[in-house]
């Protein structure tokens, strides 16, 4: 009586018995094959052409409307009419000086901004006695109106760069200096028990403790820095300016130019938005130890 070998219940033809492996060319349970997963991974689009969609899809719209006429140019030019102003600032040259002005005040008043905010933050805090002796007035000064100083700028500094660089450095000094003093207060205890434990010497201790703690909250407080710098030169740039975007602005809402006008606080927005992607390229490359969310 001949005997008939069974392949084992459960296990596919071609299987091995001992790891329980499929058989090539069969698809498993779990999901679909590495293959498919992978190239799914591939045509991911970008983060910059997400970030994309919505910005155009508004000037899709806001197009669309003023060929309508539900947008008339009375009141907000079409982006092809803005198009036409930017065409004409850049043919006469008045573009670019007026860039090379404003990035020019915003650049001098963000260095030493973030310079006193830095080290202001740090000192306040690292000594509890700072916090009290410091933080009051500070928060004083912060809670004032920028329009309400401009007077006092005026008297103090004349009416040339200094109170535009002044109001710019004042604006950027408060969220570094916020978001730094409160970074260090919420550095670990335990992190820096290890690093006396371990003997690490004052600069590695910097280097390998607190810099790494206290970064995260310093690169948003640089955000948020740099988005003031050009809230505060918009402001800076309306009183007595003779050169600069601001300018450029006052002179078209004079001149009943809204296309201009319109153009005009679209560059302040778009540099906002090109420095902040600058800060984020530098938080993604700073902060690769930090697991991204949603990955």
């Amino acid at each position: 009586m001949t005997t008939v070998d069974a392949a084992p219940v459960g296990l596919p033809a071609g299987g091995s018995l001992a790891t329980g492996t499929p058989a090539a060319g069969t698809r498993t349970a779990a999901g679909p094959p590495r293959r498919a997963v992978a190239a799914a991974r591939r045509v991911r689009a970008p983060a910059w052409a997400l970030r994309a969609i919505s910005p155009l899809a508004l000037v899709v719209l806001w197009q669309a409307g003023s060929r309508s006429g539900t947008i008339p140019d009375r009141i907000l030019p079409s982006p092809t009419a803005i198009l036409a102003a930017a065409a004409e600032t850049y043919r006469d040259g008045t573009l670019a000086s007026a860039l090379a002005v404003s990035a020019g005040r915003a650049a001098t008043g963000f260095a030493l901004g973030a310079t006193v905010g830095l080290v202001l933050g740090v000192l306040v805090g690292s000594s509890r006695l700072l916090d009290h002796v410091i933080d009051p007035p500070l928060q004083m000064i912060r809670t004032i109106p920028f329009l309400g100083l401009i007077p006092l700028f005026i008297a103090w500094f004349g009416i040339g760069e200094t109170p535009k660089i002044a109001m710019v450095a004042l604006g950027v000094t408060f969220p570094l200096y916020l978001n730094t003093s409160a970074a260090i207060r919420q550095i670990d205890p335990l992190l820096l028990e290890t690093a006396q434990v371990l003997r690490f010497s004052p600069a590695r201790r910097i280097g390998v403790v607190i810099v790494p703690s206290i970064l995260p909250q310093v690169l948003v407080g640089l955000r948020q820095s740099l988005g003031i710098a050009w809230l505060s030169l918009i402001v800076a740039e309306q009183v007595n300016a003779d050169a600069g975007l601001g300018y450029l602005i006052t002179t078209a809402d004079q001149s009943l130019r809204r296309d201009i006008l319109v153009f005009g606080l679209l560059l302040y927005a778009l540099l906002g938005l090109g420095t902040d992607a600058v800060v984020r390229l530098l938080e993604r490359r700073a902060l690769r130890w930090r697991p991204e969310p949603g990955r």
